[in-house]
C-alpha cells in the first residue's frame, strides 16, 4: 500500500489569546493552505484585538526542549519563526536551528506592537540581527519595523528602497519589506537580496481595521507555500494574494471591539497529500 505525508511547517512564536495573531494565527493559515502545522511557544501573551497587556516569557532550556521533540520527530519542510523577545532565546533557537541549514526559515521580526510599542531589548535586537537574520531565508518586516532597525524613517517608496538596502547589509538571505503602512490607495512591497530588487507587489487598500494579526498571517502563508515546494518569489507571491484575499473577506465582520481579526479560511484547501518515496 503506497504511503503518504504532509507538507510539515514549524512556527516558533509567542501566543494569542484572542486568535487572530501569533502561534494562533499561524496554525490557522497553515491549515487553510493544506499543510500540516505545528508550534514551538516562546511567550505566552496577553493581548486581544486592542492591544498587548502582558508578556511571561517561557524560559529558554524548555524552549529547547520544545524544538527538540518537534524535530527529533517530525521534520519540517519550512520554518516560520515570529516573537523572539530575549537573547536566550536567540541563543537556543539558533544552536538548534543549525542543524537543519536545509530547511528554509522564514523570520517575521516582530518588534513594534501596532500601538508603537516596542516588545523586545536593545539587545535583543542586536543578538537578532547578528544571529538570526543570517539564518533566514527571508525576513518580513513591516515599515516601522524597519525604521527600527534602521534609525531612518521610512514613510514612502524610496525610504523603504533605502532602508532595504540598509537592512540587507544585516546578512539575510532575502528581504521582503512590507509596505502595509504606505499612505496610499496601492500598496507596494519589495523582495530584495543582496543583488537587490527581486520584485515588487502591488495590491489595492482595503478599507477596514480588521488588520490584526496580518504580518503572523502572511509570514506563516510563506512558510506554507515553500514548504509545498515553491521558491521564495512565488511563495511570497501567493502569500500576497492569500492575505489579501483574508483581508478582503473580513473586512465587514466585527470580532472584538479594536482591530479585528483576518478570515483564514476564506478559501481553505483541502490537506496535502506527498506520495512518500
Amino acid at each position: 500500500m503506497k504511503k503518504y505525508t504532509y507538507p510539515t511547517v514549524l512556527t516558533i512564536a509567542g501566543t494569542d489569546p484572542s486568535g487572530g495573531a501569533g502561534i494562533q494565527a499561524d496554525l490557522k493559515t497553515f491549515a487553510a493552505l493544506g499543510c500540516y502545522g505545528m508550534s514551538v511557544v516562546t511567550a505566552l501573551v496577553a493581548q486581544n484585538t486592542c492591544g498587548v497587556r502582558a508578556i511571561h516569557s517561557v524560559p529558554p532550556e524548555f524552549v529547547r526542549e520544545q524544538l527538540l521533540a518537534v524535530l527529533e520527530d517530525i521534520r519540517p519542510n519550512a520554518i516560520k519563526i515570529g516573537m523572539v523577545h530575549s537573547v536566550g532565546l536567540v541563543d537556543v533557537i539558533v544552536d538548534i536551528l543549525a542543524a537543519y541549514p536545509d530547511i528554509p526559515v522564514v523570520f517575521d521580526p516582530v518588534m513594534i506592537a501596532t500601538s508603537g510599542h516596542r516588545l523586545i531589548e536593545e539587545d535583543t535586537v542586536a543578538a537578532i540581527v547578528e544571529k538570526l537574520f543570517p539564518l533566514s531565508a527571508v525576513i518580513t518586516p513591516n515599515m516601522d519595523e524597519a525604521s527600527f532597525l534602521t534609525g531612518i524613517p521610512v514613510k514612502g517608496i524610496d525610504d523603504m528602497q533605502e532602508a532595504a538596502a540598509m537592512i540587507m547589509q544585516m546578512k539575510p538571505k532575502s528581504l521582503l519589506l512590507k509596505g502595509g503602512h504606505l499612505q496610499s490607495e496601492k500598496l507596494t512591497s519589495m523582495l530584495v537580496n543582496a543583488a537587490g530588487l527581486i520584485q515588487e507587489y502591488h495590491s489595492d487598500k482595503i478599507d477596514t481595521k480588521n488588520m490584526h494579526g496580518s504580518g503572523c498571517t502572511l509570514s506563516s502563508a510563506i512558510a506554507s507555500y515553500l514548504a509545498i515546494g515553491d521558491t521564495i518569489r512565488d511563495a511570497v507571491a501567493k502569500a500576497q494574494e492569500y492575505v489579501h484575499g483574508a483581508i478582503f473577506n473580513a473586512a465587514d465582520v466585527v470580532i472584538g471591539k479594536g482591530n479585528g481579526p483576518l478570515n483564514h479560511s476564506y478559501n481553505p484547501q483541502k490537506m496535502i497529500k506527498n506520495e512518500m518515496v
